[in-house]
């Protein structure tokens, strides 16, 4: 069936409008599919970030045993030219708690030079439950000429320590490392 020129012309238009009113409506539907999704999942309880009063409730850690309580001494051995400490002595923590502690060093030095930080924990035993998220000691530390800086550790212990460990020591040995050219 042959259409003349303007009979066709006449198709195409109404063909773009229809095309034009379902792209409008296919993107009225998605941009109303949100706050209906929103409602949805309020309704069931499902994938609710916020409480209703806009604030944020957190969770409870279920892996902390409050029954127990560990003391952990905190050590500092320098070796080189810098004064090297905890800035506290000791911490007492529950199994499974995060915490954090602060080690303080200070190059009294007029030179730059690279560091590093060996961790060491007594006793013995209690080294596979000392977890440690962030720790100074787990990069080469660059230290300014007669710089001060305070380096966070933060960790937890593992609540599948052995019951008879009361007392951990965490000790770290701070020292030059050998070879290392420090730049300027």
């Amino acid at each position: 069936m042959a259409y003349d020129e303007s009979t066709r012309l006449r198709l195409n238009r109404s063909t773009f409008k229809k095309l034009v009113v379902v792209a409008v409506v296919m993107f009225g539907f998605g941009y109303a599919l949100i706050p209906v999704y929103r409602q949805i999942c309020e309704v069931l309880g499902v994938n609710v970030l916020t409480q209703k009063d806009g604030t944020v409730e957190r969770p409870a850690n279920t892996q902390v045993d409050l029954t127990r309580t560990v003391t952990i001494e905190l050590d500092g051995n320098a070796q080189g030219p810098w004064r090297f400490r905890p800035t506290q002595r000791s911490i007492q923590v529950h199994p499974g708690e995060l915490a954090t502690v602060t080690y303080e060093v200070v190059n009294t030095q007029g030179r730059a030079v690279k560091a590093q930080a060996i961790p060491s924990y007594a006793p013995q035993s209690a080294t596979p439950h000392f977890k440690k998220v962030e720790c100074f000691c787990f990069r080469e530390q660059m230290m300014q000429p007669n710089e001060a800086r305070q380096m966070p550790v933060v960790f937890f212990i593992d609540p599948a320590l052995p019951k008879e460990v009361k007392n951990i020591t965490l000790s770290y040995t701070f020292f030059e490392i050998a070879g290392a050219v420090a730049a300027k």
